[in-house]
């Protein structure tokens, strides 16, 4: 009886692979139709033409080979998310020394490695981490650690970084072959920016990629909270490695890091966590580290956007949250292109400054993206998990804020990314600083008005969206283990439908679709997922979801993949 169940089993094994040979690939997409979006891109060149008189080079094929595929019942989203995938192409530049690596400013063969710096990396490694290719993501995290590399030349969340571009790949080994690089460089940030006196690091405010901010120099809320995040990514990964001393290590690092922050960066008085620093009647210059135990430390006494980093990388106490009221506050940080990044009742609100780049007030997407990055933390932090994104005001600072405010600035940020051409017509666009109130874009006239430069913000990859819209807005919460999370902040009501379909996440292609009525695409009514075209979970409402993912099955035969599926 064994042998004949056994001879069955390689019978069916056999035309298993025999019927593989015959079919054809697994389709990346479920419901939408990639030739669909097409038109977008068609679109995007046209105008890019007109915009910059530069031909566009042909975009489609690797949009079509990478993107996860979106659609939504808001155009204004949909077109804006190609159009963000449109410019990130631009700046995805294959090199012979390192593989791919990705630029903030358009082509610069004529600097080390085509221009690539750190100040926002951490938002291309969010953005490249959900492309179909794992190759650009890991050979540009890769690189950061690599000799030819400069990632403390402006503060960057590396580990931080490559820790979740691993919960998206479901493969830790990224990280843990680049544990020891990880490690040298968070030594290296103690060995040039820690104070022992204090028990934070210092940094300059241009270091942060922050310039002519009003707080200045100092203890900031920036680097302090990354490399709490750092801490706890380097911890993760040694626990992978099976390393115990470096992950304890450094989880004392993150806690006595968060603690700090906690005490001694959080405002009170101003119910924010705030810029530490000499006085400015000290005589102590603010670009130089504060040596003297004994120096007199002060708050900055002003409120900026950098003060909801922390909530990105940790857990901040819950009564901290009331900081959060001052976001859409008309004298706080409320704009209608994005908010600002210092408040508005700062006296020094746009100081006068003939720089092109200034942080005390303008709208950075850069900054926009921390905060929608923050914020989606916030709301689908542990306290949160569970909870239907519609019991917003379950908390007591909750009425001030939650998913409704989250989609507000997001719309915000869709609406900000646009420039009007001399012709009148108004198209997607991506640039440096801008004006709050009226959408101009801020850098771009400077530079133009002093023949300087000019051009220099065009796509600029300085920010991100498909990231925060992933992970946030449609809520995949990314994880180690074999669970798919989905914990929409779209308040219900707002969007009839939307679907994210190709989306690679843990070995497997997801789509995740919501149909208010089951009419549109036919599949049901309500939020479902799919993983590898097969319906794995449902819900009649919009509202979290998570399930297990099933087993992935590969059958490979002289090196070549015949089969993948899932069981």
């Amino acid at each position: 009886m064994k042998s004949l169940l056994k001879l069955a089993l390689v019978l069916a094994l056999w035309r298993l692979v025999a019927t593989a040979q015959d079919k054809p690939p697994n389709p990346t997409v479920t419901v939408l139709h990639p030739a669909d979006y097409h038109h977008y891109i068609v679109q995007f060149a046209a105008d890019e033409l007109k915009a910059t008189g530069q031909q566009s080079s042909e975009e489609w094929p690797w949009i079509e080979a990478n993107i996860p595929f979106f659609d939504s019942s808001d155009k204004q989203f949909e077109e804006m998310y190609y159009f963000r995938w449109y410019s990130f192409e631009k700046h995805v530049e294959h090199t012979a020394d390192h593989g791919y690596l990705i630029t903030e400013w358009l082509h610069r063969p004529d600097l080390p490695n085509n221009g690539v710096l750190p100040d926002a990396a951490q938002f291309h490694l969010g953005e490249a981490r959900w492309l179909r290719d794992p190759q650009i993501a890991e050979d540009y995290a890769r690189f950061w650690i690599s000799p030819d590399a400069r990632p403390r030349e402006y503060s960057f969340a590396l580990a931080t970084s490559v820790h979740e571009v691993t919960l998206a790949t479901g493969d830790a080994k990224l990280g843990t072959t680049m544990l020891d690089g990880l490690v040298a460089n968070y030594k290296a940030w103690e060995a040039t920016q820690y104070d022992p006196s204090v028990g934070l690091f210092w940094s300059i405010d241009t270091r942060d990629a922050m310039e002519k901010s009003i707080s200045g120099d100092g203890y900031r809320p920036t680097l302090n909270s990354y490399l709490v995040g750092d801490a706890c990514a380097i911890a993760d990964l040694a626990r992978e490695t099976n390393e115990p001393e470096t992950a304890k290590e450094y989880a004392a690092k993150a806690d006595a890091l968060e603690r700090l922050i906690e005490t001694r960066l959080w405002n009170a008085k101003d119910q924010f966590y705030e810029v530490v620093s000499p006085s400015a009647d000290s005589g102590i210059r603010k670009q130089k580290r504060f040596k003297d135990p004994g120096t007199d430390l002060q708050f900055a006494g002003v409120r900026e956007l950098i003060g909801y980093i922390p909530w990105e990388y940790y857990r901040p106490a819950e009564d901290h949250a009331v900081a959060w009221k001052h976001l859409f506050d008309a004298h706080g940080f409320a704009g209608k292109y994005g908010p600002t990044t210092a408040e508005r009742r700062s006296p020094r609100f746009r100081f006068a400054s003939d720089d092109q780049c200034t942080w005390n007030g303008p709208a950075w997407p850069y900054a926009t993206t921390q905060t929608l990055l923050a914020l989606a933390e916030l709301l689908n932090g542990p306290a949160q998990r569970g909870v239907p994104n519609d019991s917003s005001s379950s908390l007591g600072w909750k009425p001030y804020i939650g998913s409704k405010q989250y989609y507000q600035l997001f719309s915000n940020y869709v609406l900000s990314q646009h420039l009007k051409l001399p012709s009148g017509r108004v198209i997607d666009w991506i640039d440096e600083d801008l004006d709050a109130d009226t959408d101009e874009w801020i850098a771009k006239d400077i530079l133009l008005a002093k023949h300087k430069q000019v051009g220099r913000g065009n796509y600029y990859n300085h920010s991100g969206f498909a990231d925060p819209l992933i992970t946030g807005l449609i809520g995949l919460r990314p994880r180690a283990d074999n669970r798919v999370v989905i914990h929409p902040l779209l308040p219900a009501g707002v969007w009839s439908y939307f679907a994210l379909d190709g989306l690679p996440y843990h070995g497997h292609l997801l789509a995740i679709v919501y149909d208010e009525s089951g009419k549109h695409y036919q599949r049901g009514r309500g939020l479902t997922i799919f993983v590898d075209g097969k319906k794995i979970a449902s819900r009649a409402t919009l509202g979290p979801l998570e399930t297990n993912l099933p087993t992935r099955i590969e059958i490979v035969t002289n090196q070549k993949v015949l089969y993948q599926g899932t069981t």
